[in-house]
Parts: structure tokens; sequence; C-alpha cells
């Protein structure tokens, strides 16, 4: 038997996607996008508001329109945990609804040394807890490595074992998500960056080592166990070199630092990324800079191409150090693209675009996917609930 929709949320749920699509949204602006009368519009903010949801302020009034407010989120409302692990650090952060998260600890870890990053996430998570109470309704995890059935199970650009991640959390009652950084970076470049427009949306990011995801009609295609768009370990690459993955050919080995670092005869570097921002960096007076970033530059715009004959995207976004590749060597990048595409494709290429979040993409993508679980009927029910008993305690 299905179970009956909620009639308090199906309006109520499309006024806070506006805020999550528009921070700041007047109540006018979303109420016309979402095709609500204002007196609707009105009694659903209204809901929203005794549900600490949402607060509202008022507009700025613009020539002789009636005077409007801006939604915001509501100060006692829920947020969401963001952690981001890097190559070399992390970060937390908390999200308020309008998903935009705000970091509140940084930290630099070791390389390999994933169980003292873990007891450190581990704190800053509890001190969250500590200082915001039940408003804190989820954890999300961006991380730097392969994630299946939503468990960390090779991180080797980390030099980490695989790990259960769920000693992070602050208490059992709080849901943890933990996505791999490309997918999420790219689910928020699709969303709010360079791909809004896109019905389906390939990203790519090149950081030590190459990661991404397709977006399909806002949400991530990850395959069966989560573990899809680790693209960097396609066989694109040199088939007699092995992947620090166990496989062989990886795409991975030829468009990052380490490949830079072979082609010009030299030892594999500590931090590939801030070796290929080096390379890169010097090649207008550099001829043998040049030289790699131009092999570096093929093998990335090749595999791109083979890539979109494969899914067909509206538009390829790039991260990381690739729009950086692209630009040291463009002319060669752009042939290798051209040449790699199929026939009918090449009058119209799949444009090609640099990410408009910067850094800050998987953060926001983590954000994101946290949201989505928070400010689902379930998730609003649940709040609503403890609102509830929270309120009668309080008498």
């Amino acid at each position: 038997m299905t179970r009956p929709r909620d009639a308090r949320w199906p309006g109520a749920l499309g006024v806070l996607g506006e805020v999550r699509r528009t921070p700041g949204v007047t109540r006018a602006e979303a109420a016309r996008r979402l095709g609500l009368g204002s007196g609707s519009a009105t009694e659903i903010t209204a809901r929203l508001r005794a549900l600490d949801l949402l607060d509202e302020v008022p507009a700025p009034v613009i020539g002789r329109g009636r005077p409007t407010t801006s939604l915001r989120p509501h100060p006692r409302g829920p947020l969401v945990a963001v952690v981001e692990v890097r190559y070399e650090s992390w970060r937390c952060a908390v999200s308020e609804i309008d998903g935009r998260p705000s970091t509140v600890v940084t930290r630099r870890h070791g390389h390999g040394d994933g169980h003292q990053a873990v007891r450190e996430i581990a704190d800053a998570l509890r001190d969250l807890r500590r200082r915001h109470g039940r408003r804190l309704r989820a954890v999300s995890v961006s991380v730097a490595g392969a994630v299946r059935h939503g468990r960390l199970v090779q991180a080797t650009t980390l030099g980490w074992d695989p790990a259960d991640l769920s000693g992070i959390l602050p208490d059992e009652s709080v849901p943890l998500l933990i996505g791999n950084d490309a997918t999420l970076a790219g689910l928020a470049e699709a969303r709010g960056g360079a791909g809004v427009g896109a019905d389906t949306v390939l990203h790519l990011t090149v950081e030590v080592g190459l990661g991404g995801v397709l977006i399909v009609g806002g949400l991530p295609a990850t395959g069966a166990s989560g573990a899809g768009g680790e693209y960097g370990h396609l066989p694109f690459g040199d088939r007699a070199t092995r992947c620090l993955c166990g496989a062989r050919g990886c795409w991975d080995n030829d468009v990052d630092g380490r490949a830079l670092a072979r082609h010009l005869g030299a030892p594999p570097p500590e931090d590939p990324r801030a070796y290929a921002q080096e390379v890169l960096a010097r090649v207008d007076r550099d001829p043998r800079a040049a030289a790699a970033a131009r092999r570096v530059a093929e093998a990335l715009a090749s595999g791109i191409a083979g890539l979109v004959n494969a899914h067909d995207p509206d538009a390829v976004t790039l991260g990381g150090m690739a729009p950086l590749i692209r630009t040291a060597a463009e002319p060669a990048f752009d042939a290798a693209y051209l040449d790699g595409l199929m026939d009918f494709r090449r009058a119209d290429p799949i444009p090609l675009r640099a990410v408009s979040l910067g850094e800050d993409g998987a953060l926001i993508g983590a954000a994101a996917a946290g949201l989505d679980l928070v400010l689902s009927e379930a998730g609003l029910n649940d709040w609503a609930a403890d609102l509830f008993v929270t309120d009668r305690s309080a008498r």
C-alpha cells in the first residue's frame, strides 16, 4: 500500500527549493516561478516560518511594485555539517538550507595518516553537535577516494587504507552521507555552477589523478554501488604502467603532475598538484615544460572526447587543474579534442566549460547532498516532530 503524501509539504518543498536555487529570492519571485498566487505563497511561507525553516526580511522596493520579502534560512533552522577531505587537508563547515557552507575549521593531515585525521574530524563534529544541538540534521562528507555503498573503499591518493568513517558521527541519531569529491563537485556545478541549464553534464576534475561524474537531471549517475565515475581508471593510458589502484593503463597517470614529471625526466613529485602548477606556470619561457604540457593536454583532451562520444552530454565542466592544462597548451588540446570526436559531432562540438565554483565545488556539493536528505518529505517530518517535542518540553 502506498503511503499517502503529507499535505504540508508539496508547495512548501517548492518554496524551499527556490531558496536553495536562489538564496535571498523574494517571496514574489518564488511564487511567480512556482505558479503560486500571492495568498498561497503567503500561507506557505507562514507555515515554514512557524516550523523554523524560513525567515522573511523586507526586500528592496524596485519601482512602484508592492513591497515583498526576501526568503532566508531561519536562524533556528536545520543545519548540515559538511566535511571535505582533500589530498593534503580537511575542512569542516556548516550549511543552512540555502546551501552556502561556512567553514568552521581547516586542518592539514599527514599523507597516509588517516586515523589521526578521522579523530580530529570526529572532535570537530562533536563540537558542532554541542553548539547546535538538534539543529544538526546530517553529516555529509566529500572524500578524495572511491566510495562504495557509502564506505571509503580505496583512497590511494590520500595514502589511506579502506575506512569505515561512521566513527566521525557525533551520535547515532545523525545520518551520515559519504561521497567522492569529484562526484559532489560535479553535482554542485550542474545545479548551481558552470553546468546550469544543461540536463546531462559530464564533470571531470584533475587533482592527483582524475575523477568525475555524469549528472542527469540534477542527479549523479554513480552506478549500482555508488562507485561509478572513476574515469581516471579507464585504460586510456600506457598499458605498461601499473596504477596504484591495481589496474593497468589508467588515464590517471597521463594527465596530472606525475605525468608532467615523467615527460620532463624528473622523479615522481611529492605533491603532484603543486608540481603541475609550477610546470604549467613556466610554459611560456621553458620549451621543455611546454612540450610536457602539450603531451598531457593531448592525453586529457583525447579522453574527454571519448567520454563525450560515450555519454552524449549537453555540456562538459572541467575542474581542478584541467582548465590550467587546457590553457597551457590550448591549440594542442583543442585539436586533440576535435580529433577524438565522432564525425557528426565536430561541426557543433559539445562545449567544455571551466568550473565556476572554484575549489569550493565539492564542499557545496556535499552540502547539497545533505540538504536533499534533510529537506525531503521524510526529513521535514522528522524536523517537525522534533520541533513539536522541543516546544512541549519547553512549556
